[in-house]
């Protein structure tokens, strides 16, 4: 088939945020040249002009093409014969310029790769959703850890039937970066992260905690039903949340826990997943990510190790790994992976080809809002001393 497909070229990447000080568009970057199926070659790295142009050096790209502002970014690129404009942009901003760089871009007619969470507010993200139902554009949510090899073994074998039904759902996604407030010492990340009108409603369960649900969601493929929240601030007058604790319930009468803290002391990038169902366990950590806990009652404990050739791993376990067994792949590989699966449908809508919206490998524009839905029946519940309330949107995806 070639490189991307029937496309036969790489795909031509802009970029909004990366610039001085970034950590996630650095990130980004990498994963999605990864696979050598794109290049970056535009961005508007930051408000600043300088500053821009200082960050396109950094990233090999023509100064000509480092913007100042998202708005001249794509009315100079669309302007561009088809031939030479960008084909997608990837959002790598605070949340807060989500919604009016997303929104911007599809307008324009560019695909999207944004961060999460998908916007401020959950009507921000339902008005993204009919603007990417409406047009002929793919919209990636980097709900990084779905890329994971052995996290899609896990979904393929939840989505099978090999766990039995799925009766229990425990995440955590435990840091411990913000047990002093470090965003009062000039910590750009902290800042932002700890600033309602940028970060949005939740502070740690809007960072973390939709990871820890997503991932959730991702492998199980269970639908909610409502949820019950208590979230805590320990680091006060610090405005948003720094620890809290949910207890979801799904469709299928099955329960979860979701449980996020920045403030717990030692603990780095502590996100894991324990899952229960009538037939086995499973159990997966991100920071040993290429080992999952497989347990079943009367057998021996299994560990799967991240391995394209065993005959345990399924297609879609193995169709993520790029290394043999014993390299260990990780966070940039599992965001490579996320991008290589929207680049699939890019590839096949920029021929004109039909292309998939819904029912993806990526977590999509569903994800994205489903993920804002969680944040604010969370705070919601919050404020009304936990509270029941209900979790599925009508965008949910198994």
């Amino acid at each position: 088939m070639g490189l991307n497909g029937s496309l036969g070229r790489k795909l031509r990447m802009g970029i909004v945020g990366g610039g001085p000080g970034s950590f996630i568009g650095r990130v980004h970057v990498t994963g999605a040249v990864l696979d050598n199926r794109a290049e970056l070659v535009a961005g508007a790295f930051s408000s600043s002009p300088e500053k821009s142009k200082q960050a396109a050096a950094d990233y090999f790209v023509d100064p000509a093409r480092a913007y100042g502002s998202y708005e001249e970014m794509f009315a100079t690129e669309k302007a561009k014969p088809e031939g030479e404009r960008i084909d997608f942009v990837s959002v790598t901003t605070p949340n807060h310029m989500h919604f009016p760089v997303a929104k911007a871009a599809l307008e324009a007619g560019f695909h999207v790769v944004c961060d999460k969470p998908l916007t401020l507010t959950l009507a921000e993200a339902e008005e993204l959703a009919g603007l990417v139902e409406q047009l002929p554009v793919v919209f990636a949510v980097t709900h990084n850890y779905t890329g994971y090899p052995l996290v899609r073994q896990a979904r393929e074998m939840a989505l099978s039937g090999e766990l039995g039904e799925v009766q229990a759902i425990r995440a955590e996604y435990i840091q411990g970066w913000l047990r002093t407030r470090l965003e009062q010492e000039g910590q750009k990340q902290a800042a932002w992260r700890t600033d309602p009108t940028k970060s949005g409603a939740a502070g740690a369960f809007g960072d973390i905690g939709t990871h820890a649900y997503n991932l959730g969601r991702y492998m199980t493929g269970v639908l909610p039903e409502s949820i019950s929240t208590h979230l805590k601030i320990f680091e006060p007058p610090r405005p948003l949340d720094d620890y809290g604790h949910a207890v979801v319930r799904y469709q299928n009468g099955a329960l979860g826990t979701v449980t996020a803290s920045q403030i717990s002391h030692g603990r780095e990038n502590d996100l894991r997943i324990q899952i229960d169902g009538t037939k086995a366990s499973l159990e997966w950590h991100q920071e040993n990510p290429n080992q999952l806990f497989v347990r079943r009652n009367g057998h021996a404990h299994q560990i799967y190790t991240r391995d394209p050739n065993a005959a345990f791993m399924n297609g879609l376990g193995a169709a993520a790994c790029r290394l043999p067994a014993g390299h260990p792949e990780a966070f940039f590989e599992a965001f490579a992976n996320v991008y290589r699966s929207a680049y699939d449908a890019m590839s096949a809508a920029i021929a004109g080809e039909t292309f998939e919206k819904v029912d993806t490998v990526y977590p999509n524009i569903c994800d994205g809002v489903e993920g804002m839905y969680f944040i604010e029946q969370s705070v919601a519940s919050s404020k009304a001393d936990g509270a029941w309330l209900p979790l599925a949107h009508r965008l949910a995806r198994r």
